[in-house]
C-alpha cells in the first residue's frame, strides 16, 4: 500500500500528483495524520510500569552471579512477584481512571488497557506457578486456587452486596454467593453463609449443618502439613464417598440449592456446567473441577484436564480467544508458544521481554536460539528497548536493556543513539554521557559535531569551539578559530576570553587554534607590559608560518606600538625579520582589474599602513643598531 515508517515513528505514504491537471473540484486534505508505531510508550500509566520494572530488571541482572542453589529459586520467585505487583499497581490506577473518566474516547482507551493489563497479570501469575515455582502435585492445586481467587474477583463485590443487606439469607443473590464461594474453594466462608441460612430457616438447618460438616472435613493439603499425597488421596476418597452417600440417600432432596452444592463438591461436570455464568471462564471451571475431582493432579497431566475443560466449557458454541490459546500453551508447558502467542496478542513488547528474561534466568530457554544469530531473550529485549527509544525521555531506560544484550546490544545502541533528536543542550549532555561511559568514540564525535554546528549557526562561538575540541575535530576547530579571528578584526576584541585563555593542550588540535591561543597570549603579555616577551611571541607567530597569511597585516599593525616604544623592544635581527615579512606580504598581493571606489579607499588605507610600518621599522632598526653597537663598544 506504499506506506512505510518514516522518521520519528511517523507513518508516511509516497504519493505523486499531477499539479497541471489538478482542478478546483478535487478534494484536498489539509491535515497530516501521524500514526505512532508504539502508542503505549506515550501512556502516562504505562510509563510508570516501564520505569518501575526497569529497576527490577537491572537488579535481576546484577544479582545473577549470587543466585545459587535453593536461594536461587526463592529469589527468582520474589522477582516475579515484584513484576506482578507493578502490573497490579498500574492496573488499579488505570481502573480508577476508567471509572472516573468523562470522555468516551479516553474511557474506551482505558478499558482496553485495563483488559490488557489484567491479561498480562493473569498469564504472568500462571507462568510463575508452572515455570518458576515449579509446584509439585498437591501444592500445585493450592497455587491454582489462589490464582483463580485473585483473578476472578467479582465474588468480593457480590459478598459486599449480600452481606450489606438487612437479611443476607433472603437476598436474591444469596445462593449465588454461596455457590461462587464453593466454586472457588472458599469453604470456610461458604459455611459461615450457610450458618446464616440455618439461623433464619429452621426447616433447612439440619441440611445446612450436614453440608457445613462436609465442607469442614474436606481434606486439603495445607502448606505446613506433613502428610503424604497417598494419605491425602485416601482421606479424600473416604470424604468423597461420604458426600456421595448423602446425595444418594436424598439428604438434600428438599433443597435444590444445597443439593446442587453437594453435586459441585462431588465434581459433577453437569452440575458445574450449570454454573457457567458464575464460573465466568473455562480456567475457573478447570480449577474447580480439579479441586473436587483430582486434588492431587500432577503437573504433567494438567494439559489433558485443561483441554477437556476448555472443550466442555465452550461446548462448540464459540472458538477460543487469544488469551485462551496462551493459557492452554502454558498448561501444556510450551514456553515458546506462550511467548509467541503473547507477542502477537499484546500491544507492546514489555511483557514478553521481561517474562522471557526471567525464564531465561530460570534456565528454561537455553536450547532455543534464533536462526538470525541471537537468542530469544536478546531478540525480545532489543525490540522492547527499540520501542523505548521512540520516546523523548524513556530512551534512557532503553540504554540499560541494550547493555544487557551481550551479542547485538552494543551495535543496536550505537544505531539508536545517533537517531535521538538533540532538542536541548541538556538532553545532548545526557546522550553524550551515555556514549562516553561506554567508550562510543564515533558517537561522541558525531554528537559534539552536531552541537558545534548548532552553536555556530546561533553565533555562539565559544560553545562551538568547546564542542569541536571535545569532538577532536581539527577541521571544525579551524573553522571556528577563523570566525573568532574575523570577529576580532571587525570588533577589535575577543569574545569568550575565559575559554581562549584556558585552552591548554587542546590548542594543539589545529594550527589555527594554536595561533588563536598564542595570539590571545600575546595580548595578555602586552596588557601586562611584558613587551619583550610579547614581541618575541608575535615574531614567532609570523616566522613559524602558524599565522594565516591573511592575518599578517593585523600582526604587523600590532607590532607598531612596540616599535614606537621609548626603549628598543625588537633587536636588529628581529626587525629585519619583520621587514622581510612586510615585503613578502606587499610583493605577494594579487593584481586586480579596474578597482571601484571602495576598493581604492581600502587600498589607500593599506598603503598608509605599509608606509607607517616601513617608517617605524626603519627607525627601530636604526635605534637597535645604535644600541647594539654601543653595547659591543662598551
Amino acid at each position: 500500500m506504499c506506506f512505510d515508517w518514516g522518521p520519528g515513528e511517523m507513518l508516511v505514504c509516497e504519493t505523486s500528483f499531477n499539479k497541471k491537471e489538478k482542478s478546483d473540484m478535487m478534494p484536498g486534505c489539509p491535515f497530516i495524520h501521524i500514526i505512532r508505531k508504539n502508542e503505549d510508550v506515550y501512556s502516562q500509566i504505562l510509563r510508570k510500569l516501564f520505569n518501575e520494572s526497569h529497576g527490577i530488571f537491572v537488579g535481576l541482572q546484577r544479582i545473577e552471579e549470587e543466585l545459587t542453589g535453593k536461594s536461587r529459586k526463592t529469589q527468582l520467585v520474589r522477582v516475579s512477584k515484584n513484576y506482578r505487583s507493578v502490573i497490579r499497581a498500574c492496573l488499579e490506577e488505570m481502573h480508577q481512571l476508567a471509572i472516573a473518566g468523562k470522555d468516551p474516547a479516553s474511557d474506551r482507551q482505558f478499558s482496553i488497557q485495563v483488559s490488557s493489563l489484567s491479561a498480562m497479570e493473569l498469564i504472568w501469575n500462571l507462568c510463575e506457578i508452572l515455570f518458576i515455582e515449579v509446584a509439585p502435585a498437591g501444592p500445585l492445586l493450592l497455587h491454582l486456587l489462589d490464582w483463580v481467587q485473585l483473578h476472578v474477583c467479582e465474588v468480593d463485590s457480590l459478598s459486599a452486596d449480600v452481606l450489606g443487606s438487612e437479611n443476607p439469607s433472603k437476598h436474591e443473590r444469596f445462593w449465588n454467593l454461596v455457590t461462587v464461594l464453593v466454586l472457588q474453594g472458599r469453604l470456610d466462608e461458604a459455611r459461615q453463609m450457610l450458618s446464616k441460612e440455618a439461623n433464619t430457616s429452621p426447616t433447612s438447618a439440619g441440611m445446612c449443618r450436614i453440608l457445613g460438616d462436609l465442607m469442614r472435613t474436606m481434606p486439603v493439603l495445607s502448606p505446613g502439613n506433613t502428610q503424604t499425597l497417598t494419605e491425602l488421596e485416601l482421606k479424600w476418597q473416604h470424604w468423597h464417598e461420604g458426600c456421595e452417600r448423602h446425595l444418594q440417600d436424598g439428604t438434600f432432596a428438599s433443597s435444590p440449592h444445597l443439593e446442587s452444592l453437594c453435586k459441585i463438591m462431588l465434581g459433577d461436570e453437569a452440575a458445574l456446567l450449570e454454573q457457567k455464568e458464575l464460573l465466568s471462564n473455562w480456567y475457573h471451571f478447570l480449577v474447580t473441577r480439579l479441586l473436587y475431582s483430582h486434588p492431587t493432579v500432577k503437573p504433567m497431566d494438567l494439559h489433558f484436564y485443561a483441554q477437556s475443560s476448555l472443550d466442555l466449557f465452550l461446548g462448540g458454541e464459540s472458538s477460543p480467544e487469544p488469551l485462551d490459546n496462551i493459557l492452554m500453551a502454558a498448561f501444556e508447558f510450551d514456553i515458546h508458544q506462550v511467548i509467541k502467542e503473547c507477542s502477537i496478542a499484546l500491544s507492546n513488547w514489555w511483557f514478553v521481554a521481561h517474562l522471557t528474561d526471567l525464564l531465561d534466568h530460570c534456565k528454561l530457554l537455553q536450547s532455543h536460539n534464533l536462526y538470525f544469530g541471537s537468542n530469544m531473550r536478546e531478540f525480545l529485549l532489543l525490540e522492547y528497548a527499540s520501542g523505548l527509544f521512540a520516546h523523548h525521555s524513556l530512551w534512557q531506560l532503553g540504554v540499560d536493556y541494550f547493555d544487557y544484550c551481550p551479542e547485538l546490544g552494543r551495535v543496536s545502541l550505537e544505531l539508536h543513539i545517533e537517531r535521538i533528536p538533540l532538542s536541548t543542550e541538556q538532553k545532548a549532555l545526557k546522550v553524550l554521557r551515555v556514549c562516553e561511559q561506554r567508550q562510543m568514540t564515533e558517537q561522541v564525535r558525531s554528537i559534539c559535531k552536531i552541537l558545534a554546528m548548532k552553536a555556530v549557526r546561533n553565533n555562539r562561538l565559544g560553545s562551538a569551539l568547546s564542542w569541536s575540541i571535545r569532538a577532536k575535530d581539527a577541521a571544525f576547530a579551524t573553522l571556528v578559530s577563523d570566525r573568532f579571528l574575523r570577529d576580532y578584526c571587525e570588533r577589535g576584541c575577543f569574545s569568550d576570553l575565559d575559554l581562549i585563555d584556558n585552552l591548554g593542550p587542546a590548542m594543539m588540535l589545529s594550527d589555527r587554534l594554536t595561533f588563536l591561543g598564542k595570539y590571545r597570549e600575546f595580548h595578555r603579555l602586552y596588557g601586562e607590559k611584558r613587551f619583550v616577551d610579547a614581541a618575541s611571541l608575535l615574531l614567532s607567530l609570523m616566522t613559524s608560518q602558524i599565522a594565516p597569511r591573511t592575518f599578517w597585516m593585523t600582526l604587523l599593525t600590532d607590532a607598531l606600538p612596540l616599535l614606537e616604544q621609548k626603549q628598543v623592544i625588537f633587536s636588529a635581527e628581529q626587525t629585519y625579520e619583520l621587514m622581510r615579512c612586510l615585503e613578502d606580504l606587499t610583493s605577494g598581493r594579487p593584481v586586480r582589474g579596474e578597482p571601484d571606489a571602495q576598493q581604492l579607499q581600502d587600498d589607500d588605507v593599506e598603503t598608509t599602513k605599509v608606509e607607517m610600518l616601513r617608517l617605524a621599522l626603519a627607525r627601530n632598526l636604526a635605534r637597535s643598531i645604535i644600541k647594539e653597537g654601543s653595547l659591543e663598544g662598551s
